[in-house]
């Protein structure tokens, strides 16, 4: 729901949008749009502007991401943790051209599917529901029962869950979008060591690692950018991309007069093919 108000917000309070999203205010429910709305002032502050601008952009990278595997003949499009990810809802594609597989904890699905229907939202045929628990299913038990064709050229995004996973399934994840017919890639988003920060960075890495603690899910895995894009190739993905906030702000945030950008060094993006 946090991550969900920040890109409600986002479509609410900053002009141009880097993620186009008319979706965002009505997934939330009207108390947390009019909440959004009577609390502007706190959303101007550099640190919310910061997260705000990289919840957005990393929804946007991903479906840019997405679309060019579209391009290469992709057909489905698997995403992994959805939460309240709106894109299925708005899928510019035709619904026999792109089926869109949302996996997620089978409660949060289906509070998703409650929210969907008090907005009013209606839920495309091309929309299929992947209930799966990452840490005691495996990924393709889950999609296999969802109706998933493996031998379709397939794309993966995979926001705001790889830290709070262990190592291990994140790597076997990996593995088996690695071993997709070529085409297809994914794009998610990762967490640096604590020890690659300066000063400032470590004060906030320990500051939200309390915050998501406290909420019950505390980080569990964090990558070298190198390391990471390392292992990637060494799984058969090429054309792997790591975006940090230099390369973030260059390409979605350059030339803006209103301060939105990614601040800090905590927050990757990568994507790769296979």
């Amino acid at each position: 729901m946090r991550v969900a108000m920040r890109r409600a917000a986002h479509q609410m309070l900053d002009n141009p949008r880097v993620l186009e999203d008319p979706i965002a205010l009505p997934i939330i429910g009207p108390e947390a749009a009019t909440k959004l709305d009577e609390e502007k002032h706190r959303h101007g502050h550099r640190v919310a502007q910061s997260f705000r601008a990289f919840m957005a952009v990393r929804s946007r990278y991903a479906e840019d991401e997405m679309a060019r595997s579209v391009a290469r003949g992709a057909t489905q499009y698997v995403v992994l943790g959805a939460g309240l990810d709106t894109f299925a809802y708005r899928n510019p594609y035709r619904e026999s051209a792109l089926r869109v597989f949302e996996v997620d904890f089978p409660a949060t699905q289906e509070w998703k599917r409650q929210r969907l229907a008090s907005a009013g939202i209606s839920i495309p045929s091309s929309v299929i529901y992947a209930p799966l628990d990452f840490e005691r299913q495996t990924l393709p038990e889950g999609l296999r029962q969802a109706g998933f064709d493996p031998k379709k050229l397939t794309f993966f995004s995979w926001l705001g869950v790889v830290m709070y996973l262990t190592e291990q399934t994140v790597m076997s994840t990996l593995g088996f979008i690695a071993s997709m017919p070529p085409g297809g890639g994914v794009a998610f988003d990762f967490a640096v060591p604590r020890a690659s920060l300066n000063w400032t960075g470590r004060l906030a890495l320990d500051a939200l690692s309390r915050r998501v603690s406290a909420a019950g899910e505390p980080f569990q895995t964090f990558f070298y950018p190198t390391a990471l894009a390392e292992k990637l190739r060494q799984m058969g993905f090429h054309s792997v991309e790591n975006l940090g906030a230099d390369e973030i702000n260059a390409r979605y945030f350059k030339d803006r007069n209103d301060g939105l950008r990614v601040r800090g060094r905590i927050g990757h993006l990568m994507s790769a093919q296979v």
